[in-house]
């Protein structure tokens, strides 16, 4: 069996969304703050709400999410899943940007979410309803939402 390609993402700056999807590609980001994980999912990257000011600072949820989940007074870096408290932060920035009639977290795979890479759900009806990435249903799908790790 021929090895997939390989994207690493480790380099890419603001918030990404992996939609699950046999491409025969897998993108990787280091994940989960110093512990450095190397987490794996194949499917389709796409690019979420990334803006940037004329003097190059990126604005969108990755910055958002990257200070809260680094900060020791609030993120724990999700290294045994994602707690309740993380769980609302994230949906109250899905809002924030407009993202959560698209995506919304899944609560089965908690568990296995942590900083810079958590599990989600792509909501559609129909390939039609969702034109940010049309044409990848059936819907819910699974993927996850990744962005700088904090290491």
């Amino acid at each position: 069996m021929a090895k997939r390609p390989l994207v690493k993402l480790w380099e890419h700056a603001g918030l990404g969304l992996i939609v699950e999807y046999p491409s025969g590609i897998v993108y990787s980001n280091q994940t989960c703050g110093n512990l450095c994980r190397q987490s794996e999912l194949e499917g389709v990257f796409i690019p979420l709400r990334n803006d940037v000011t004329p003097d190059d600072r990126l604005l969108g949820p990755e910055s958002e999410l990257f200070a809260y989940f680094n900060d020791p007074r609030t993120g724990k870096l999700g290294v045994d899943g994602l707690d309740a408290g993380e769980v609302a932060f994230m949906e109250s920035v899905l809002d924030k940007y407009n993202l959560s009639d698209l995506i919304s977290i899944d609560r089965s795979r908690l568990g296995d979410s942590h900083e810079a890479w958590v599990y989600v759900k792509l909501k559609g009806e129909q390939d039609t309803d969702v034109p940010l990435y049309a044409g990848l249903g059936p819907y819910p799908r699974s993927g996850v939402l990744t962005w700088t790790n904090g290491d």
